[in-house]
């Protein structure tokens, strides 16, 4: 945010850019998020840099969405304390502070407040909650969980066995319901449409964690086990997860995590034809979870933030379970003394794990304070990860350890870590510049760079600097200054800086050519 001018300056191209699918504004964020680079420059006018407003904005947003998810809860014909202790927990739960205390994750509590607010409205207002669907979306790709969730309450509306049998047939007639989910999947496809092309031009620096579509397969079920370990423990949260890619078919991860979802889609069979809303929420979190699953290759396919629109559809789908069960239960202590006892005793382990859970969010929360302690955290949680053996490098360099800090560096690039630009500008690799081993590894990025952005014909003003960035690692430096000087005559809120970064390389063009023709001149004289 400190240096994203289309929110600093609220001009009409800079708005017309941020709401373009097409333009380099997607590429920053990585997504076509438009309302959330939206709120995020109305933020900038009334906070500028001061941080607190911000993080304010995201907390108040976050217990927006806990009081929306309990009144979700309670339509769905949970109980009120239930209702009100699945919302605490994940207003509490640890994996959620990443969502939270990072600023630009506003657009995770904002999209899940809209499509909390959609699907709350959809059954009485359904032109309303069309329009905060459309705008969860434009916040964060992940509200598209919520038509699934619609769909499946009108369809158990229609049967007249889930919540909301009540509402008014207006909004709930078979032809109505029809007709305005029909307009949600159009407003899906038309998003899609524009998500992909935005996807296409932030798609080229970062390569897949894991490359080969086999392992990306199979880390399914790998994944899908320390996601719900994450979600009921809090335990296993990282800034960046870099999970080790599944051995072989024994991996007790790919096992552990293949029984889980053979359980979890058993559950969900038996609740759909009991037309339970249980099977609601089940499918509320496999919605939550598919994008992320490894359908689509991500550098980073885990992350903390990612819990953010698989709890809720977890938390009311062991709610409703555990309000199936626990009638059995009583039955079975049979005595008031004994069923008293219990429902203190769950009471009690209800709010101690409340507790557990505020303490380590509370905990977390010092991770996001900075940079270096982001990096710390992921190198603790995995010490062999990309993360960590860049940091590991810097150490070494620092202390003139040339020959660990290339270890490191290569262990990192077999990683997918490819930042040549972090290599030519941190200080630490200052007197390694010239080592041969070090240059090898600095081309090498620098070449993947220019092999997955330097065919495209009008690149942007970011992917230009990177672009040039790797020329001038392969100490090319006029197609460097080529290729500032044509994306500076496009025009952007950085087509200024990228001119003088075009000078400054043919100033040192220049001056190497002076050198070459004294050189030459000398030549001649000793000649």
């Amino acid at each position: 945010m400190a240096h994203n001018e289309y929110i600093h300056t609220p001009s009409l191209a800079n708005v017309v850019a941020i709401w373009n699918p097409t333009s380099e504004v997607a590429e920053l964020v990585e997504n076509y998020a438009p309302v959330h680079l939206t709120l995020h420059a109305i933020e900038w006018q009334i906070f500028g840099p001061d941080v607190r407003g911000y993080h304010w904005v995201n907390v108040l947003l976050h217990a927006w969405a806990a009081t929306l998810l309990a009144l979700l809860f309670r339509r769905s014909g949970i109980a009120g304390w239930p209702a009100a202790l699945g919302a605490t927990f994940f207003l509490l739960h640890p994996a959620n502070v990443e969502a939270i205390a990072w600023i630009s994750q506003l657009k995770s509590s904002a999209a899940l407040v809209l499509a909390l607010g959609a699907i709350l409205l959809h059954p009485r207002r359904p032109a309303i909650a069309l329009i905060l669907f459309a705008l969860g979306l434009l916040a964060k790709p992940f509200a598209a969980s919520a038509l699934v969730v619609v769909a499946l309450f009108d369809w158990l509306r229609r049967g007249a066995a889930g919540p909301d049998a009540s509402a008014p047939r207006s909004a709930d007639s078979p032809t109505s319901s029809a007709g305005w989910l029909l307009a949600w999947c159009a407003v899906v496809v038309v998003f899609a449409a524009a998500e992909a092309l935005a996807f296409a031009l932030s798609a080229g620096l970062a390569p897949p964690l894991y490359p080969d579509p086999l392992i990306r397969g199979l880390m399914i079920f790998s994944v899908a086990l320390r996601y719900a370990v994450m979600a009921v423990s809090g335990m296993g949260l990282s800034t960046f997860h870099e999970p080790p890619p599944v051995t072989g078919f024994a991996d007790p991860w790919l096992l552990g995590g293949g029984l889980l979802l053979l359980l979890l889609g058993w559950r969900v069979v038996v609740c759909l034809r009991a037309r339970s809303p249980e099977a609601v929420y089940w499918l509320w979190g496999a919605a939550g979870f598919a994008p992320l699953s490894g359908i689509v290759a991500l550098p980073y396919p885990m992350a903390d933030r990612y819990l953010y629109f698989i709890l809720p559809g977890l938390i009311g789908a062991v709610l409703l379970a555990g309000q199936e069960w626990w009638p059995k239960l009583e039955n079975r202590l049979g005595k008031k003394s004994k069923v008293a006892l219990a429902r203190a005793g769950l009471m009690i382990c209800a709010l101690a794990l409340l507790c557990t859970l505020g303490f380590k969010s509370h905990h977390r929360a010092s991770v996001f304070y900075s940079a270096e302690s982001l990096m710390a955290d992921a190198e603790l949680n995995y010490p062999n990860g990309a993360a960590a053996n860049t940091r590991k490098a810097t150490r070494a360099a620092r202390r003139g350890d040339t020959q660990a800090a290339l270890a490191h560096l290569r262990s990192a690039h077999a990683r997918g870590y490819n930042r040549v630009d972090h290599l030519l500008q941190d200080a630490a690799y200052g007197s390694m510049q010239s080592d041969p081993d070090f240059i090898a590894i600095k081309n090498a990025m620098a070449r993947d760079w220019i092999s997955r952005l330097g065919d495209l014909p009008s690149p942007s003003h970011y992917t230009a600097r990177a672009l040039a960035q790797a020329h001038v690692a392969l100490d090319d430096l006029e197609q460097a200054a080529r290729v500032l000087e044509s994306a500076a005559r496009r025009p952007g809120p950085i087509a200024a800086a990228l001119e003088e970064d075009a000078e400054t390389l043919r100033g040192e063009l220049s001056f190497r050519r002076r050198i070459e023709a004294k050189k030459a001149e000398r030549g001649q004289i000793n000649d």
